[in-house]
């Protein structure tokens, strides 16, 4: 297709029209503004948003760090959108108007952005109409595939959020046996939906460590999965892993150092994994991966999703991924 095709979706073609897009002018303070729609360039598509997802990472440039500097361009800090194809670049191919896709980019809380074609998922016809914000759906994936779970594995996962609770549906489907911790009944009770054969509340560390004890028969896990991000879950995870197990660091630790009982690491011989991937290409395979999962029904997030906002209710929406009111696990912003 040529770009007058996106003419037929009612959205604007040349330089100069509108859109709405969100701007952090400076800590908890965001005010939607009326800019120009991004124009692609020569091997880039721009995108007409569905939704975007929004993630934990935004947390530190919403509540303000000495390093940021404010205002922010409009739509940034967004990268987890999907939505529609509406225009090309001169030299794209592989790509056209009216594809439904998943894409790598910053600038998705707004009505539209652009990224190149090597930061773009087109996503399977199975899933029209459904949410796909592809970059943590991606993530999972790729923690997952780091993880190395196999039928008969006892593993342990750390933190039910939207990251945990997806890797026990993917656990629990590989045959392994899931012992899920977490801090809030709703999210022990989403993790045994998911399949978790054990749930234990995020309370006390060492009755923790005396119940996967006793479910383990002394042994231990196989693998263990920090999903948290903070100093105790990553603690109480080394203590959960067998001898000669894998512990795997899926948290975001974005808050500073860390320090680890390296006494206990060395005496078991644990395989310590940070599963963080920072090589778009792996990002791409994982998004992939997911979207053929969930069209496979393998995989379904859809129940996780569990607010949705608009994208003038922004600021309500990271406040509630700060605050983790009872009942969340992920919002998105929805166009």
């Amino acid at each position: 297709m040529t770009l007058s095709h996106a003419s037929a979706l009612g959205t604007p073609q040349s330089a100069g029209q509108k859109m709405a897009a969100a701007v952090v002018v400076e800590p908890h303070h965001i005010e939607i503004e009326t800019v120009a729609i991004p124009q692609p360039g020569p091997s880039e598509v721009r995108v007409r948003l569905e939704g975007c997802g929004v993630c934990a990472s935004n947390l530190s440039p919403w509540a303000g760090k000495p390093w940021f500097t404010y205002p922010f361009e409009p739509g940034l800090l967004g990268h987890e959108g999907w939505g529609v194809i509406d225009a090309v670049g001169t030299e794209v191919e592989g790509f056209k108007v009216l594809d439904r896709v998943a894409m790598l980019s910053n600038h998705a809380y707004a009505e539209y952005d652009v990224a190149p074609i090597d930061a773009v998922v087109r996503l399977p016809a199975a899933l029209e109409g459904k949410a796909f914000p592809g970059e943590p759906l991606g993530c999972a994936m790729n923690i997952f595939k780091r993880s190395e779970i196999h039928a008969g594995q006892t593993v342990a996962i750390i933190g039910i959020g939207f990251l945990g609770a997806l890797l026990t549906r993917l656990a629990s489907n590989a045959g392994a046996k899931v012992i899920a911790i977490s801090r809030r009944p709703f999210a022990l009770a989403v993790a045994r939906n998911q399949g978790a054969a054990e749930t234990i509340p995020l309370e006390d560390h060492w009755q923790i460590i005396e119940r996967v004890k006793e479910l383990t028969n002394g042994g231990f896990c196989d693998v263990v999965v920090e999903a948290v991000g903070q100093q105790w879950p990553l603690d109480l995870a080394a203590e959960l892993t067998r001898e000669r197990g894998r512990l795997v660091v899926a948290g975001y630790h974005q808050d500073g150092p860390r320090q680890v009982n390296m006494q206990l690491w060395n005496w078991r011989g644990l395989d310590v994994i940070n599963a963080h991937e920072r090589e778009q290409q792996v990002y791409l395979d994982g998004i992939g991966a997911a979207a053929a999962n969930v069209a496979a029904g393998t995989l379904d997030p859809d129940s996780l999703y569990t607010h949705w906002y608009p994208l003038d209710q922004l600021a309500t929406a990271l406040n509630a991924t700060r605050d983790r009111p009872d009942g969340f696990l992920k919002a998105l912003i929805r166009f």
